[in-house]
């Protein structure tokens, strides 16, 4: 039987159940405060005038998202308010922290209190990988194996829908408001991920917890491997750091590069939230529908050539360079953001299930981790040198040619690690050979 040759089920016992709501919450929650890092905060820093090489830097504020696998055995052992369990304990505490973080960013002056705005954006940046240590172990408890493909396809569209508040509403805001309001009003999106932790159950799954702290930061590892063998499971993490490396990449400096081919904040917020939202929710729910029939394994491969095509629009925006002044600046924006938003939101809902799929019952929130830790790596490092590599690669249309073919690494592991005509049953990285 092939990997599409699932039995078909009811679209309404997919769809319409409690658990895919729940993941609607868990990804924008998850979303918002790293868009925040990646769009509102470049944003702010670039129109207070900090060069693309300082902008750039600051991803490696994001060190927390690479680094999380080694905390999150903590998450797997303790809780920190024991009456409301492990994960939702977490879940609501590092929200909290969220929540007063990103209200007192906006208060700072980039120019004149550097240090301070750098640490604040780590302790953003801590607090929200381990929220998504809790809410992806959360959501790994509460979804069985035949809803992985829908429940996640919904939670990365949701998590994508995070990002036009800070990468759309914040910066037409940021045209019209003082920087203090609008990050006030971006944190106050904080709050229904808050909500929706006070409402709902602790996972069954989360009641068994390993019994020592050692058994928690030793045995995932262990347990890894040992099912995968030391080879194969080599390539399953090769494959995870690989998949979205020019994906990443492309679109590390995206809104500062729209700002320099001249489109104003507004244009990009208004363009951002029509062009970029309609066609990553269709695209995202259909993608995830496919994907209950097409099996996780097809899906990788049809969504990861989509997102590596789409790679090729922000070539040709480079290659026009500066918009002018005419009807069609704002048409060819238009197709660079909705072409982005359908390929990187396909590839994720894909690759995000196959993590999922990969990680044992006991260390759901430690092996998710480094899985996404490793996804996180080209974000935070490979990320930081994008400013440097555009000044040395003589300026935005190199960069992004070398971008297109960073992406074909990981889509040549898809060989080994998700093979196109491997059967349901064996669907699984712990089968590489």
């Amino acid at each position: 039987m092939s990997d599409g040759a699932r039995p078909r089920r009811d679209w309404r016992e997919v769809v319409l159940n409690q658990r895919m709501l729940v993941c609607i919450f868990t990804g924008f929650a998850s979303g918002l405060p790293l868009y925040l890092l990646l769009n509102l905060v470049p944003a702010w820093l670039r129109t207070e005038g900090l060069s693309l090489k300082t902008i750039g830097a600051f991803a490696l504020i994001q060190f927390p998202y690479t680094w999380k696998f080694l905390w999150a055995p903590l998450l797997d052992r303790f809780g920190i308010l024991p009456a409301m369990g492990r994960r939702r304990s977490w879940m609501l505490v590092t929200q909290v922290v969220l929540l007063a973080a990103v209200a007192w960013l906006g208060r700072l002056h980039p120019a004149e209190q550097l240090t301070l705005v750098i640490t604040l954006t780590a302790v953003i940046a801590l607090a929200s990988a381990t929220l998504d240590i809790a809410l992806d172990a959360f959501r790994r408890e509460i979804l069985p194996d035949e809803e992985l493909g829908l429940g996640n396809a919904i939670h990365v569209n949701a998590y994508r829908i995070a990002g036009l508040v800070p990468g759309s509403l914040s910066l037409i805001l940021a045209d019209h408001l003082p920087w203090q309001e609008v990050f006030l009003i971006t944190s106050a999106f904080v709050l229904p991920g808050m909500i929706m932790t006070l409402l709902v159950r602790e996972p069954t799954a989360a009641v068994t917890r390993p019994r020592t702290l050692r058994d928690a930061v030793v045995e995932p590892f262990h347990e890894f491997f040992t099912r995968h063998g030391v080879q194969s499971a080599l390539l399953v993490l090769a494959f995870i750091f690989l998949y979205k490396l020019g994906d990443s990449l492309c679109t590390a400096l995206a809104t500062p590069f729209y700002l320099d081919m001249g489109y104003s904040k507004t244009e990009i917020g208004i363009i951002a939230k029509n062009a970029g939202l309609w066609p990553m929710v269709i695209g995202g729910i259909l993608g995830g529908l496919w994907m209950v029939k097409l099996g996780i394994n097809r899906a990788l491969w049809l969504f990861g050539v989509v997102q590596l095509v789409t790679i090729l629009g922000f070539v040709w925006l480079a290659w026009l360079g500066p918009a002018p002044a005419d009807a069609g600046r704002l048409a060819v924006l238009a197709t660079v953001i909705a072409g982005e938003a359908v390929g990187a939101g396909l590839g994720t809902t894909a690759f995000v299930a196959f993590m999922a799929r990969a990680t044992h019952p006991a260390y759901t929130a430690t092996q998710l981790a480094l899985f996404t830790s490793l996804m996180a790596v080209p974000r935070t490092f490979i990320n930081a040198s994008a400013g440097w590599l555009i000044e040395w690669l003589g300026g935005y249309l190199p960069f992004f040619m070398l971008c297109f073919v960073l992406a074909f690494p990981g889509m040549l592991l898809l060989l080994k690690v998700a093979p196109w005509h491997e059967r349901p049953e064996d669907a699984s990285p712990r089968t590489v050979s």
